[in-house]
């Protein structure tokens, strides 16, 4: 008996589990397209698959409806894949283990997928059903949504003869979005030397934040474990001077990392690192064993206060954000480990004090939305080089360019090289939107609750699928999913069988 069994709609949640017993995170895409051919083949329906594996399926209108104009319905394969500390979950191989709590379908220690799991159940339990009134639909699952809305990029849609949109990858019940940011990945990689050096080594870690979506929860004002190290990092040599052995943080360049590590080294022969000017000049050049020596017992003294007192002062920054948020210092053992030499560890701690991150500008036409923004999101160092992945979300081109080109001019002065990939183009509101009339009417009439019209500053596939079918109108919804892109997602049941009801009368009425 599965998990899902007695959940309505049933054949939704049948689906739901179905794809969450098999792994489909970005870039492993490949056994949840073939099970989406395989769902056509079993059903008799028309089918396409791509060389990247996007899929198209295709049934006629029923009874009635044959001579109607055709529905688009869109979701993507793929889902983020971040999982708890110390959890031996593998999600190249393993399904996700579900449970529900209350309203709420949750996968433990991982995150569920059902941004965009939930449309692809959707889609299926439609596409099965003979009974339902609906006119020809076209059904477009594309992959790689999360590392850049590659798969819309590569689908070929030229077949299709709809003119109506139906996105299904939004997690705000009642929410109808209109248009989105475009976005720009940036990998910044910094060229680093090592030096061999013996001493006390400290892990420090960032921990406790909540993360999020780096589009629909920029503007929470949630911290980025890869700023909040730097801070750390910055703070604590400005007490004792030490040298990092290993530096990573965040897993996704689009969600906000919530944790973050770094290993130090103070040497043997130590100095007592000053504040200010003094211990800056010791981190772009002197050696840290000029000086005098301390006792072992006063550098971890020093490291000490100084992380209890960051603690104290992040805690009240983020008392409202970021509740959790915590940073510990802890000795790990002594050695001689390759650390970075004084000159490599300076660039690396201006890039972490000086890269731009988080709201960059907010919207002057649109109350309350951001325009533009950056999440650093992903932070590792390797033996010769150092490298941010981040993120760029923009409704104005110009402004996702600006930002870029800041990027760019930063790690170009400090000897780097910068890679751009999966540059989409926002979703521009369209005024005239008969499909949006029509389901902001419905929702209001079969739960008498007034919709809201949104843009989004997320990235949406609609963008690019507008700019491949002229004339296409567009929409944007799905059933309430909280806390997706970290550990914590969790799909409301109630709503996701209401989201159900809106667009099975929807197709109903489009005749």
């Amino acid at each position: 008996m599965g998990v899902c069994d007695k959940l309505e709609p049933q054949r939704v949640f049948h689906y739901f589990e179905e794809i969450c017993g098999i792994p489909h995170g970005s870039g492993n895409t490949k056994a949840i397209s073939d099970y989406c051919v395989d769902f056509a083949k079993g059903h008799h329906l028309k089918w396409l698959q791509d060389e990247n594996g996007n899929v198209i399926l295709f049934k006629e209108g029923s009874q009635g409806y044959e001579g109607s104009a055709p529905v688009i319905i869109q979701g993507h394969m793929d889902m983020v894949c971040e999982k708890e500390s110390g959890i031996g979950f593998d999600f190249e191989k393993d399904g996700l283990d579900l449970y529900v709590e209350g309203d709420f379908l949750r996968a433990r220690g991982t995150t569920l997928g059902g941004d965009d799991g939930i449309a692809l159940a959707y889609a299926l339990a439609l596409l099965e059903d003979d009974t339902l009134p609906h006119p020809p639909l076209e059904v477009v699952f594309t992959v790689d949504e999360e590392i850049g809305l590659l798969g819309a990029e590569q689908v070929d849609l030229s077949m299709l003869k709809g003119k109506k949109l139906l996105n299904l990858d939004s997690d705000e019940e009642g929410i109808f979005f209109v248009s989105c940011a475009g976005g720009l990945q940036m990998e910044c990689k910094v060229p680093v030397e090592r030096a061999q050096r013996e001493g006390n080594l400290y892990e420090v870690k960032v921990s406790g934040l909540q993360g999020g979506h780096s589009g629909a929860d920029i503007h929470r004002e949630r911290g980025n474990a890869i700023f909040l190290m730097g801070r750390a990092l910055e703070a604590l040599g400005k007490e004792i001077p030490y040298a990092i052995v290993s530096l990573q943080g965040g897993t996704k360049d689009n969600a906000i990392p919530w944790e973050a590590s770094c290993v130090i080294l103070v040497d043997h022969d130590f100095c007592a690192g000053g504040a200010g000017k003094e211990n800056m000049q010791e981190l772009a050049g002197r050696s840290p064993s000029q000086g005098r020596k301390l006792p072992i017992q006063d550098v971890e003294r020093r490291l000490q206060e100084k992380i209890e007192r960051l603690g104290r002062e992040w805690k009240q920054e983020y008392h409202s954000s970021d509740p959790g948020v915590t940073i510990s210092c802890q000795g790990i053992g002594t050695g001689r480990r390759e650390a970075l030499a004084d000159a490599a560890q300076a660039k690396v701690l201006f890039f972490l004090r000086t890269m731009p991150w988080g709201v960059q500008h907010w919207s002057m036409d649109i109350e309350g939305l951001v325009e533009t923004s950056l999440n650093p999101g992903i932070m590792v160092l390797e033996d010769q080089a150092f490298s941010i992945c981040a993120f760029i979300r923009s409704s104005l081109t110009s402004r996702k360019y600006e930002v870029a080109g800041r990027l760019v001019f930063l790690t170009e002065f400090l000897g780097g090289e910068v890679s751009a990939s999966g540059d989409y183009p926002a979703w521009e509101y369209q005024a005239d939107s008969p499909m949006r009339e029509l389901l902001a009417g419905l929702y209001q009439e079969m739960f008498q609750k007034e919709p809201q019209i949104k843009a989004i500053h997320a990235g949406l596939e609609c963008g690019i699928f507008s700019g491949k079918i002229q004339g296409l109108d567009c929409i944007s919804f799905g059933p309430d999913n909280f806390d997706i892109h970290t550990t914590k997602e969790h799909l409301s049941i109630s709503s996701t069988e209401r989201v159900w009801k809106l667009l099975l009368e929807f197709l109903k009425r489009s005749r």
